[in-house]
């Protein structure tokens, strides 16, 4: 029966599904050469963000067929190169958009209140209400989402259901876009008239930031930036000044361009909401990834 290197886990429960299904599955992460070796002897790979699927990984998997993604960006994976040697690539979308929305709302509670330093306060043993008496209320807010896709839908979803003001902002495929009943709009148009912007799109290595210095300007004084898609959608240098500068009020970073060590500047920046990319890491959505992964390889095996 197939090999499979779960190289980045998988749900329990997703894991012994494959067993039952017949699958030889191996849950040990391998990194380096020790990745090289394990990968020759497998007929499919699943991964997460951990790891890197290069095209030396690629070159000594001589007997793979399959790669498959636990999430919803493959861009941790050379995908053409892949293909080009005939191994199909695979990934969930579905399975994690609500986390991802959710978090991306838990970020606006957190830095609109602040939420974290107020926590940090109290646990030094301080009652500091006067610093903390200035927070802001989303309800009535224009919150601009820059890509439409299942989680910037559910997030729109969700804002608009609590009273947020919801400009269903800039996709590069409007005419997929599922949401009823909110506006579309020019993406210069999310960037001057949004209180919130939240940013939903991929990012390859090689493209530039989304908003750099130059949309920066194009924004309210104090809006607040939410980013749970990839590291460098938001130029973080400029980010930096913007923040510093008072031009951007508050920005909640789950995903950063120096994964796993990001840069401390930015984590540290006392208005800085800063998270180890974990807008996937939830019980649910775990499991919705581990059953997604494990039907992708039941069909491709079996079919």
């Amino acid at each position: 029966m197939p090999k499979i290197l779960l190289n980045d886990g998988i749900d329990s429960l997703a894991a012994e599904a494959l067993k039952s299904s017949g699958f030889v599955i191996d849950t040990k992460h391998y990194d380096g050469g020790e990745l090289l070796e394990q990968v020759a002897t497998v007929e499919a790979l699943t991964v997460r963000s951990a790891t890197k699927v290069t095209k030396d990984v690629i070159n000594a998997a001589k007997n793979l067929k399959i790669i498959v993604r636990g999430g919803v960006g493959i861009d941790n994976i050379d995908v053409a190169y892949a293909e080009s040697k005939g191994i199909a690539v695979r990934n969930t979308p579905a399975a994690s958009s609500t986390s991802v929305a959710e978090l991306a709302l838990g970020l606006m509670f957190a830095i609109s209140r602040a939420i974290p330093a107020a926590n940090a306060s109290m646990k030094s043993g301080e009652w500091d209400k006067k610093t903390f008496s200035k927070g802001i209320e989303l309800e009535g807010k224009v919150l601009g989402i820059i890509g439409l896709g299942r989680i910037g839908t559910r997030l729109a979803e969700k804002a608009g259901s609590m009273g947020m003001t919801v400009i269903m902002g800039y996709d590069k495929f409007p005419e997929k876009v599922k949401v009823k009943g909110f506006q579309m709009r020019e993406l210069d148009d999310v960037f001057a008239e949004s209180d919130i912007i939240s940013v939903h799109v991929p990012k390859a290595a090689s493209e530039p930031a989304l908003i750099g210095p130059m949309e920066l300007a194009k924004m309210k004084d104090g809006v607040i930036l939410i980013n749970t898609a990839r590291g460098g959608v938001i130029d973080e240098d400029a980010l930096l000044l913007a923040l510093n500068s008072g031009k951007v009020y508050g920005a909640g970073l789950d995903v950063w361009v120096g994964e796993p060590k990001p840069r401390r500047d930015l984590v540290e920046h006392p208005r800085v909401v800063a998270l180890p990319h974990i807008g996937a890491q939830t019980l649910e959505a775990q499991g919705r990834v581990g059953d997604e992964v494990a039907e992708i390889l039941k069909d491709f095996f079996h079919k």
